[in-house]
């Protein structure tokens, strides 16, 4: 008989700790794929990453709001829907599939209910539900670049430090995506499972985890791009500037040179 569990992968508002959630939901967390963390209550699973995403599968979905608001997360969960910072993947164990397991738009279906398995998916989902919040930032970024740009127009010694610390927050975003989501990295846990090697590279060819990231990683690169750009001709005026202070002070210089000498003082 079939069996059809539901994940529902939510990026939370805040960062846990695994005590916080261990006291809140009264479950003992151990260690998943990479950094990640997971309980096995029966048939269900939550599983914690440390990009903020929270997933549970074959959990009740009226249970999903009682489970944030033990978390202490403030927003409400249709907040949390409405923001698109949650995805949800049915799964189905089908005992009689042919092969370990088939993925497409609709739904993951298993040949067997399996510990590994479901991590795997579960870790996959949760890379792209924080990707996802990181494309959502993009469009932040880039509002924030056209008004910088804009104001580029105008000279200002005060617009370097602003133009430094906006291609700092460009390059740490990125170092960000590449460390804590491990998008670039297979899972130790599947170099020796074939099958779960297979789940992986499937699963994340399916949500576009790699291609997706590129498009960020590009969007990043050229925002930067820009604005070290403009860095630069902000630094080439503030260099002009110099020059024409230290100009006008040999001016000034040469002048009171001449009075003196002339006794015009």
């Amino acid at each position: 008989m079939n069996q059809k569990l539901d994940l529902y992968a939510i990026y939370l508002t805040r960062s846990l700790s695994s005590a916080e959630i261990e006291i809140a939901l009264k479950i003992t967390l151990s260690k998943g794929i990479e950094t990640m963390l997971y309980a096995e209550i029966g048939t269900s699973m939550i599983t914690y990453a440390n990009f903020n995403v929270l997933t549970l599968i074959n959990w009740p979905k009226e249970e999903i709001p009682n489970v944030l608001n033990l978390l202490g997360i403030e927003d409400t969960y249709n907040n949390l829907l409405t923001q698109n910072i949650y995805q949800d993947y049915p799964i189905e164990i089908n005992p009689d599939l042919s092969t370990f397991f088939t993925i497409d738009n609709q739904k993951i279906t298993l040949k067997e209910h399996n510990r590994i398995s479901l991590l795997i998916i579960s870790h996959v989902i949760s890379q792209s539900v924080a990707l996802e919040v990181y494309e959502n930032k993009l469009a932040t970024y880039y509002e924030k670049s056209r008004s910088l740009l804009d104001d580029s127009d105008t000279f200002s010694i005060f617009k370097r430090t602003k133009f430094a610390k906006f291609a700092k927050q460009l390059v740490l975003i990125r170092h960000e995506m590449m460390i804590d989501l491990y998008l670039l990295d297979k899972p130790n846990i599947v170099w020796d499972n074939a099958n779960a090697e297979a789940l992986y590279n499937n699963l994340a060819y399916a949500l576009e985890l790699k291609a997706r990231f590129d498009v960020v990683e590009y969007k990043l690169n050229s925002i930067k791009d820009d604005i070290v750009m403009v860095m630069d001709l902000t630094n080439h005026n503030h260099s002009s500037f110099l020059e024409w202070i230290i100009i006008v002070l040999i001016i000034i210089e040469v002048i009171m040179g001449f009075m003196d000498w002339f006794g015009l003082k």
